[in-house]
């Protein structure tokens, strides 16, 4: 049987139809879509990503989405990172990967704190439930404030014992963490600015469990609407599955061989067809941003010699400039807010003409707020002195 041959080019345009958005979203919710998540290790990133892909770039309309409509939550899932998704995506994402992930943190969490404080599932347990009641009556509450009804959590442990940089970490932090990875608590709104890492806790309720196989059949198909055509090797690393997990959700979801130009890949079947090359769009993309995160393969939209700078060592993604599909510089803030940003390629006049364009719509909808992401990257950092 002759492959489908499918090249690089009509990736790139994909990716520029899909993920830059030729026709920007009006709402919040349908950018979480069009991506699958949005990255949300760093909280910065939600609303980087998603003003980045809005019509109307709007904090407000993000936050709404997280804290008065509820169709935008928080997941610790692929690869044990946390990603904001539609709350009509989170059963399929927790059932494909975050309740591993879960099930693993639970695991990690008991052994330490038997080794730390002695305790075992029992008294866990028993913590759990104290602390989960203690919610419910407050309705929502700060970890300091639970600690308060919950003594038990302020019990510490040593971390990095024998290190130089030696602690002692109250256990709150940990059992908030698997609380919410079980989908038991929600994060609410942040302590401070859009940019608080500190959030308020709100009870939840477990999303519905959904057999496994077919979420990560339904969770492939997703990967491969946005970011496919794409290789087996790129869905494994996006998801975190094991090789037997990512043939099988492939062969699932229905997905079509194909030759790429970067070797062999998997389609779905009603996407196949030759596309039309999409009307060039330049974006500045934040840190950790998803669409240049998609992939675990990135030759094909960005230069093996432009990784060093704009890549941390941990394999992080600092903010990117592109254009017509493909990272063509970085950027960043000066510490008035400023945005400066560097070509590391000749894109000619007509490019540098629209990513200023997009600089100052960027510029704009921050209003001077200095955003600092946190994994920073070479060129990042360069950028700001």
């Amino acid at each position: 049987m002759t492959l489908a041959r499918i090249d690089d080019a009509q990736r790139r345009a994909r990716l520029a139809v899909r993920h830059l958005l030729t026709t920007r979203a009006a709402a919040v919710e349908d950018v979480a879509e069009a991506v699958v998540g949005l990255h949300a290790t760093d909280p910065a990133t939600v609303f980087l990503s998603a003003c980045a892909r809005l019509a109307r770039p709007s904090v407000a309309e993000v936050e709404a989405a997280f804290y008065d409509r509820g169709t935008l939550v928080r997941l610790l899932c692929m690869r044990r990172t946390m990603f904001a998704v539609t709350a009509a995506t989170a059963p399929v994402v927790q059932a494909a990967a975050g309740a591993a992930i879960a099930v693993k943190e639970r695991r990690k969490l008991l052994d330490f704190l038997a080794e730390s404080v002695g305790w075992d599932a029992d008294r866990l347990a028993e913590v759990e439930r104290n602390t989960l009641r203690a919610l419910a009556r407050r309705g929502e509450a700060t970890a300091v404030e639970l600690t308060r009804d919950v003594p038990a959590l302020l019990e510490q442990v040593v971390v990095a014992a024998g290190k130089p940089y030696k602690t002692r970490q109250n256990v709150s932090s940990r059992i908030i963490r698997v609380l919410a990875a079980d989908g038991r608590l929600r994060r609410g709104r942040p302590l401070g600015t859009w940019l608080s890492t500190q959030f308020r806790w709100a009870p939840a309720t477990p999303w519905p469990e959904l057999d496994p196989d077919e979420a990560r059949a339904e969770l492939a198909r997703r990967w491969l609407a946005s970011y496919g055509p794409g290789a087996e090797a790129d869905l494994k690393w996006w998801t975190g599955w094991n090789l037997g997990h990512t043939r099988k959700a492939l062969a699932a979801a229905g997905a079509v061989a194909v030759e790429l130009s970067s070797g062999p890949g998997y389609a779905l079947p009603d996407d196949l067809e030759p596309v039309e090359e999409p009307e060039p769009r330049a974006a500045l993309l934040p840190a950790l941003d998803p669409t240049p995160m998609g992939w675990q393969a990135r030759d094909w939209y960005l230069p093996d010699r432009h990784r060093p700078r704009l890549f941390d060592t941990a394999g992080n993604v600092g903010p990117t400039v592109w254009w017509n599909g493909a990272v063509v510089g970085g950027w960043s803030q000066r510490a008035d807010g400023g945005l400066v940003w560097e070509l590391l390629d000749d894109v000619g006049a007509e490019a540098e003409a629209a990513i200023a364009g997009e600089a100052d719509r960027v510029a704009s909808w921050l209003g001077g707020v200095r955003v600092i992401p946190r994994f920073r990257t070479p060129l990042e950092k360069e950028l700001t002195t």
